[in-house]
């Protein structure tokens, strides 16, 4: 397999760093200076406002990060959080890095890359640990009838979209082409669009077929499969070479029957965890506060997101490829 993850994109380090000002959105959607980065806040554990890197509106992120950012505002004393609309995993870790956020949901290959200074990262490994595994990413392949594709092979020659700049979805489609033997480079009409993007431009016939890496259900994808005519791709044959190839943090794993209106059979795909990661140099008794606030608020979260139901302090600090914030393997050892 010829890999092109490394060069497929550029430095996003600078326009992370531009596009954060605009960005800060608060759980309500009004403006709110971030705590990080500063000698402060976060790092001293003062008190302050903390900023949640989430993704696009249309995706499990964003719904799911303002519903942490009120369960931290409600239950950690002295804290109050906000969140911001972003491109996700790739931006997200970029975002911590400059300061600019305080806490990020990323994607595990792409958390993975950070640590060890590599693709995005390269050369410069990030100083980040993980608060938990939160809850699982699907990557699900889009297309709708007529396009004549039921397979990844059959996007040969197509317009795809492989997910927005700096997204864990841009990331895991190209190395699922690279799996299916396609040159995403050459043998695709590449588009890069965020899943309301991917969604909008499946229906006016602009591309034919997206990926989106992202929990069960996504509400873009809801909205396209209420039209009637929405198929996902099964691409779960390439986890195990891509697991081989880049880590185990690709796994084969079925969208169940009926997630989507009209699906009626479960479809194979690549599962990724969702991993809530901040600075290493975040206080210690901080981060044990927001794990606690979050796990033991789970039920709240659900309310806002289905995905919650995944988290499960037992299991949530078994991310080998990302250190544990010591604030939070200390909750978890008292939950367990």
């Amino acid at each position: 397999m010829t890999s092109t993850t490394n060069k497929v994109r550029g430095s996003r380090i600078a326009a992370a760093v531009l596009l954060a000002p605009a960005l800060f959105l608060s759980a309500c959607g009004s403006p709110a200076p971030s705590g990080g980065g500063d000698g402060g806040g976060a790092d001293s554990g003062e008190g302050g406002t903390l900023s949640i890197a989430t993704g696009g509106t249309g995706g499990v992120y964003y719904p799911l990060g303002g519903g942490f950012a009120t369960v931290i505002r409600e239950n950690v004393e002295g804290y109050d959080a906000t969140v911001q609309e972003t491109n996700a995993s790739v931006d997200n870790i970029l975002l911590l890095e400059s300061g600019a956020a305080d806490l990020a949901l990323a994607v595990g290959d792409v958390v993975a890359d950070a640590v060890e200074g590599v693709n995005d990262f390269e050369g410069k490994a990030q100083e980040i640990c993980s608060l938990g595994n939160v809850y699982n990413n699907f990557l699900q392949p889009v297309t709708v009838e007529g396009t004549g594709i039921q397979s990844v092979e059959d996007m040969k020659g197509k317009v795809v979209s492989v997910g927005a700049p700096g997204s864990a979805t841009e990331v895991a489609a190209i190395r699922t082409l690279e799996a299916a033997g396609l040159d995403p480079e050459a043998d695709i009409d590449r588009r890069q669009l965020g899943v309301a993007e991917t969604v909008a431009a499946l229906r006016d016939g602009t591309i034919d077929a997206g990926f989106w890496s992202g929990g069960l259900p996504t509400g873009a994808l809801i909205d396209l499969a209420a039209d009637g005519d929405m198929v996902i791709v099964p691409i779960g044959e390439y986890a195990a070479p891509m697991a081989e190839e880049y880590g185990e943090y690709y796994v084969e794993q079925e969208i169940p029957a009926e997630t989507y209106e009209g699906q009626t059979e479960p479809i194979s795909v690549i599962a990724s965890p969702n991993i809530l990661v901040a600075p290493s140099s975040m206080d210690e008794q901080l981060q044990e506060d927001i794990t606690t606030a979050l796990f033991e608020n789970k039920d709240q979260l659900i309310q806002v997101h289905p995905a919650a139901e995944e988290m499960d302090a037992a299991t949530a600090g078994d991310v080998p490829f990302v250190e544990t914030c010591p604030g939070a393997q200390a909750y978890y050892d008292q939950a367990g």
